[in-house]
């Protein structure tokens, strides 16, 4: 992999994309988007073409709770040792984990754009952008708020929302400078998440 196409998939574990394990040194990567996020997943796998070769599969599941069926886009890369190696980064014992490493490896604005595309969301009466995070131990945070900082000069704060959901907040002001680091890189179908929609090349 090239250094665009490492930051990018960085960018994709911090966000939605699952490492499956395929072997003791292999790993492929598995994409999956609503119907309604399919260009996303496209542009995505398509960073990736010696890796994602076919077609993408269209899924449908049921919430069990309300009964609502809905269709998605599924994904699958080939494996390689090569993102078997990122897996042991980011996974311990199946479960996605804050490396130590972190510092080092997001250091790319390139990926941070993946993130927010993946798992922010813009409040525009407020002017203020999210990103959703999965419950982290104290030190995973730390290492991402230190990623954060050290690499980006961005300084959100963590709220836990009522329903348990942890969130990286950023003010107006953080929101002004996250905008600025990564309006380039969002692709035209995530403008939306972004606070003055602007002409950019992915």
């Amino acid at each position: 992999m090239n250094s665009r196409q490492k930051a990018i998939l960085v960018g994709m574990i911090l966000g939605d994309a699952y490492l499956q394990k395929t072997g003791e040194n292999n790993a492929r990567i598995r994409l999956e988007q609503s119907q309604k996020q399919r260009e996303y997943l496209m542009w995505k796998a398509r960073q990736f073409p010696e890796f994602f070769q076919g077609k993408p599969t269209i899924l449908v599941r049921t919430n069990p709770v309300f009964g609502k069926t809905y269709s998605y886009v599924r994904w699958q890369s080939n494996a390689s040792p090569e993102i078997g190696k990122y897996r042991k980064l980011f996974y311990i014992q199946g479960k996605k984990i804050i490396p130590g490493s972190l510092p080092s490896l997001m250091i790319d604005p390139m990926s941070l754009a993946v993130w927010y595309m993946d798992d922010g969301y813009l409040y525009h009466r407020d002017k203020m952008a999210y990103i959703y995070i999965p419950r982290l131990v104290s030190a995973e945070m730390d290492i991402l708020l230190t990623s954060l900082k050290e690499n980006f000069g961005l300084y959100p704060t963590v709220k836990i929302k009522k329903r348990g959901e942890n969130v990286l907040v950023f003010n107006v002001t953080e929101t002004k400078k996250l905008t600025s680091l990564i309006a380039q890189y969002v692709i035209p179908s995530m403008h939306y998440k972004l606070l003055n929609p602007v002409s950019t090349e992915a």
